[in-house]
């Protein structure tokens, strides 16, 4: 399979989370962030990427997908998931990376209804400002299938196929509780994300509400590594005591790790993540990480594959599919192993 890669624009201004806390240099924290998950994203460094030829075959069906970033693996696995089933088909499947900006996913899914794809997968950048992009596809007649993250607009897409995100923080919240009779929290969230926005509203709702646990600080680190840095370094500095880290990706949990590492804390703050990656695993093999709750990007992939084909052969499909999570953590991790994704 050849792959091409697209190089993402940086997001606009007026469509990023405010930053609520200053940045540190960035080549510092590029350089703290690659030593920690340099080895684990190697494989993955191609991963931004469009299936080179979009021309319709005779008989055959094509596709579109755009992802909120493609620089995340599981974005890549997902895709991998959607590709298996299109492919084996006899179909194909275009692929875009909008490196998490909103208004090149606009362009990109205008850019899909001009080659006219039979159906639309959709990772929303935002989850609110990604509107336009969903009109278009209406007035065009192709279908959406929104994956992982929901939209705003759930009337404006056929299905919703995710992983059951409220589910994830709770599980994480059950976990802590199980662990301190009380704790002071960092959120690390992703305000521009719904999924993002439910692990959250999972966790905080679970815990024990007998004022043991409090939530300290809370930071948006837009989804990535560098930016959870960047603000674990920051409140670091500006809160006293931090037992417990929550950060609504394996992306961030990572971040959070080079930081608490620099500040020669490794091992003495509990660090939550969601999603299961590889990377996430070995830390928890390694006492790094404490747990994450783990999706299937490949699982979801492969049901929002079968849910479109279904809708292009007029059978009516249930509006929202959720895909199981669980939790992994130490005493587990060995079943499922660092090699690839559950």
């Amino acid at each position: 399979m050849t792959r091409s890669r697209i190089p993402p624009r940086a997001p606009a201004a007026l469509l990023r989370a405010p930053a609520a806390l200053p940045r540190a240099p960035a080549a510092l924290l590029r350089a703290s962030a690659a030593l920690l998950v340099l080895a684990a994203l190697l494989s993955f460094s191609c991963a931004p990427s469009r299936q080179a030829s979009g021309h319709r075959t005779a008989g055959h069906r094509v596709f579109g997908a755009t992802y909120m970033t493609m620089v995340n693996p599981f974005f890549v696995n997902l895709d991998d998931g959607l590709r298996e089933i299109v492919e084996a088909r006899g179909d194909k499947l275009i692929s875009y990376d909008p490196g998490s900006d909103q208004l090149k996913q606009i362009d990109q899914v205008e850019d899909l209804i001009r080659m006219g794809v039979d159906a639309i997968f959709l990772n929303p950048v935002d989850w609110r400002l990604v509107k336009p992009a969903l009109d278009a596809a209406r007035r065009a007649g192709i279908p959406v299938i929104n994956v992982d993250a929901p939209v705003y607009d759930l009337d404006l897409v056929e299905c919703l196929v995710s992983s059951d995100n409220l589910r994830a923080g709770r599980l994480l919240a059950a976990d802590l509780a199980a662990r301190l009779p009380r704790a002071r929290i960092a959120l690390i969230d992703h305000l521009q994300a719904k999924s993002a926005i439910d692990r959250t509203v999972g966790f905080l709702e679970t815990l024990p509400q007998n004022g043991e646990y409090i939530v300290v600080s809370r930071y948006s680190g837009d989804g990535n590594i560098e930016q959870a840095l960047v603000g674990m370094e920051t409140i670091l500095k500006s809160v006293p005591r931090i037992d417990v880290v929550f950060a609504t990706n394996d992306p961030m949990a990572t971040g959070a790790i080079a930081a608490l590492d620099s500040a020669g804390l490794a091992g003495q703050v509990l660090v939550y993540g969601i999603d299961g990656a590889p990377y996430a695993k070995k830390m928890i093999m390694e006492g790094r990480m404490t747990a994450t709750a783990a999706q299937s990007p490949v699982e979801i992939g492969r049901t929002a594959a079968d849910v479109a084909y279904r809708i292009l052969q007029g059978e009516k499909v249930e509006r929202t599919v959720l895909v199981p999570v669980f939790l992994i953590d130490a005493s587990n991790v060995g079943r499922y192993g660092a090699e690839g994704w559950q």
